[in-house]
């Protein structure tokens, strides 16, 4: 089940050299309830790229997203990502499980953050 969404995200680097991961401001992973070196999903809305990588903390307030080592050749600066996590509940549990919604702004400031109710309310609001 989908746990958390950083919705629209700007990449604001691409460091191939580094050893791998994504780099978030600790205050989108915060608002996010990602923890460090969590397995995220990336999806890239400008060339359809889908990857798994995990997160790593960027410095507060700057609104880093880094991609790092291979990840950063599936990327470029200023391409919009949404940034998923997941999480495994029993099936009786899966009803209510309320995923967390954080929307940013161009500068990945944060604008707004929600737990969806239904997805019918995500889709009306988002």
């Amino acid at each position: 089940m989908l746990k958390s969404k950083i919705h629209r995200a700007r990449v604001t680097d691409c460091n191939i050299d580094y050893e791998g991961s994504i780099t978030i401001d600790v205050d989108l992973l915060k608002a996010a309830d990602i923890l460090p070196y969590e397995r995220v999903e990336v999806l890239n809305v400008n060339n359809g790229a889908r990857f798994s990588t995990y997160a790593i903390e960027g410095n507060p307030g700057g609104g880093d997203i880094c991609l790092n080592g291979a990840a950063a050749r599936l990327a470029s600066k200023d391409d919009i990502v949404i940034i998923l996590t997941y999480q495994e509940v029993p099936s009786n549990e899966a009803q209510n499980v309320k995923p967390r919604m954080v929307y940013v702004d161009e500068k990945n400031r944060i604008k707004s953050t929600k737990n969806v109710d239904t997805w019918m309310d995500h889709l009306i609001t988002a």
